[in-house]
This record gives structure tokens, C-alpha cells and sequence, in this order.
């Protein structure tokens, strides 16, 4: 009964329901516009790894010999401005695309959810009418029979 057509025991279905399946899910794909939002998302979807953090982590180490001969000073530069602003932020912003691949699963858990409950909704309205009609044509006929 869950796409059952409209018919003149049941009313047709709920509106929403045909508009929520043309629309979809929100996707990355179906977000972004344009090629600075493809950019932005191919950019981020590369600097957001492990192996970039591990990339950065070997560029820092690279100049900290110099960061340790220019003294103190020179050391807490290297690990403020080079190595945690490098390595920190993929480390970052890996931990954010776990943190969106387990919401972006949620929603769509969510969506799928509401679309059953939806439908589940629709299909109650349907029986309603129905079983009002079908008491109607009952009472009807009890009433017809009391009369003969």
C-alpha cells in the first residue's frame, strides 16, 4: 500500500511526499557550485589526510635544525609558526571529515526515517478514509434494513 494511487475510497497522497523524493538528499555534490566550490572541496579533500599531515610533518622537520641553532627564540617560532600550523591542520581537518562522514551518515539515517514516517502517515490518512467511508456504507445499510 505504499504507493497506492489516488481513488475514490482513499485520497491521493500527501503532496510532500512526491516533493521530498524529487529533491533528494543533500549531498556535497549537490551543494557546491561552481568551480570555486569544486576547488575548494578537491583542496580540502587532499590537505585533509593523514599522508598530507605526514608530508607537512616532514617539510617542518626539515628546518628545525636551523630553529634549534637560532637559540630559544628561534625554537618556540619553529613550533608555533611551522610545525603545529602545518601538521595541526591536517591533523584538523581530518578529524572534521570523520566528524562530517559520521553526521552526513546521521542525516541520512534522519532522512530516511522521516521518509518512512511520511509514508507511514499517509498511508494511516488513507486508511482512516477508507474505514470512515466503509462505516458510512455500513451505517447506510443498517439504517436500510431497519426500515423494511
Amino acid at each position: 500500500m505504499s504507493d497506492a494511487a489516488a481513488t475514490p475510497d482513499c485520497p491521493p497522497a500527501h503532496p510532500r511526499i512526491e516533493a521530498r523524493k524529487a529533491e533528494g538528499i543533500a549531498t556535497i555534490a549537490s551543494v557546491v557550485s561552481g568551480f570555486n566550490g569544486w576547488l575548494a572541496v578537491k583542496i580540502t579533500n587532499i590537505v585533509g589526510t593523514m599522508w598530507c599531515a605526514y608530508a607537512f610533518g616532514v617539510l617542518a622537520l626539515i628546518s628545525l635544525p636551523q630553529a634549534i641553532a637560532g637559540g630559544t627564540a628561534s625554537l618556540i617560532a619553529w613550533i608555533a609558526q611551522t610545525f603545529l600550523q602545518l601538521v595541526l591542520l591536517s591533523i584538523i581537518m581530518v578529524g572534521q571529515n570523520v566528524a562530517s562522514a559520521a553526521s552526513d551518515k546521521q542525516a541520512f539515517q534522519t532522512y530516511k526515517d522521516a521518509e518512512a514516517l511520511l509514508q507511514i502517515t499517509d498511508n494511516l490518512h488513507r486508511l482512516v478514509a477508507l474505514n470512515n467511508r466503509l462505516t458510512e456504507e455500513i451505517h447506510t445499510l443498517v439504517q436500510a434494513q431497519k426500515k423494511d
